[in-house]
């Protein structure tokens, strides 16, 4: 899964929505100085991509890109399923998006000294394009894909999985609204788990 859905799956603990939002910048055991919840934070995302991947669900979603996108498939599925997940909103929580967003990168502000330096980097741009907020319409999602394109100097040509997502759209709905509620359950076992360590 992608940031939105990283953010909301820590269900309203703000150190484990820093641990979750920071873990891909985490390698291995580099996190024994952050807060326990933090890392608790970063366990719970490694939790979350490791069912995600093992889904037959989104499996099914990544085989219908894997001829074009190869290995970037599961990428790009995560973005395509953040798309849903912001545009179905409401469906998930009785906070309006664009507050859940501006909450999320107050928090990262509040925090900043914690943050990893990749996250530092990213963060002015994420916030001044309100990314994550952005994941609602086709044409942010459109711009993040050619965002991750640019990163791999082209090789990936994810810039062009937008087309996918039209083609195949209510395919690739229906797929992430039946595994975003396992997922749920999942997630909502896992930090009960985890904090209760």
């Amino acid at each position: 899964m992608n940031f939105l859905a990283h953010i909301y799956l820590s269900f309203g603990n703000d150190e484990i929505t820093l641990g979750n939002f920071i873990a891909d910048s985490i390698r291995g055991n580099r996190h024994k100085h952050l807060p326990v919840n933090v890392q608790k934070g970063i366990m719970l995302h490694r939790a979350i991509d490791t069912f995600t991947d093992a889904h037959p669900t989104v499996r099914k979603s990544t085989r219908r890109l894997h001829k074009n996108y190869s290995h970037y498939s599961g990428v790009i599925v995560d973005i395509f399923y953040d798309h849903f997940l912001a545009k179905n909103w409401q469906q998930y929580s009785e906070t309006p998006l664009d507050i859940f967003v501006e909450q999320f990168y107050d928090l990262l502000e509040e925090n900043y000294t914690i943050l990893p330096d990749g996250v530092k980097r990213m963060m002015p741009y994420m916030i001044s394009d309100n990314w994550i907020y952005n994941y609602s319409n086709l044409d942010g999602i459109s711009r993040v894909l050619s965002g991750m394109n640019r990163r791999t100097k082209n090789k990936s040509k994810m810039n062009f999985a937008i087309l996918d997502l039209e083609t195949h759209y209510i395919d690739f709905e229906k797929e992430f609204s039946v595994f975003f509620e396992e997922l749920i359950t999942y997630s909502k076992q896992k930090y009960i788990i985890l904090c209760e360590k």
